[in-house]
């Protein structure tokens, strides 16, 4: 079992910067990949940031403007956000998975967090 708590989520302007974390505890075999996903309303939940075997993912619209990267005991995940766009305004979770390279893909995720709201004004 593996448990996720995410902080840091808030309101900022255009181009602005914000930076995620993820509190994790649990079982070290629970979290082969770890990643940051995110829903906006009426959206289906996408991946954004994906980390393992120290392999970083990224979606195309995040790439260059997003980082994820983990504490050295790995019980803290990160996600820097500069250039924030209102386009980047959602929820968002953080998650890992019992296997490597799982990717962006939401459905290869077992244990998720509660979630953190970013909103992005124009």
């Amino acid at each position: 079992q593996v448990e996720l708590e995410e902080s840091g989520g808030g309101s900022v302007e255009s181009g602005g910067s914000l930076k995620l974390s993820c509190t994790i505890s649990g079982s070290l075999y629970g979290r082969y990949s770890v990643g940051w996903f995110r829903q906006a309303p009426g959206r289906e939940r996408e991946g954004v940031a994906s980390l393992s075997l120290s392999k970083q993912t990224y979606a195309d619209s995040v790439r260059g403007r997003f980082l994820i990267y983990q504490d050295n005991n790995q019980r803290t995940l990160y996600l820097d956000m500069i250039g924030l766009r209102p386009e980047d305004t959602a929820v968002y979770y953080c998650a890992t998975s019992e296997y490597y390279s799982r990717g962006l893909d939401p459905a290869q995720y077992k244990y998720w967090g509660q979630g953190t709201q970013v909103t992005v004004s124009s």
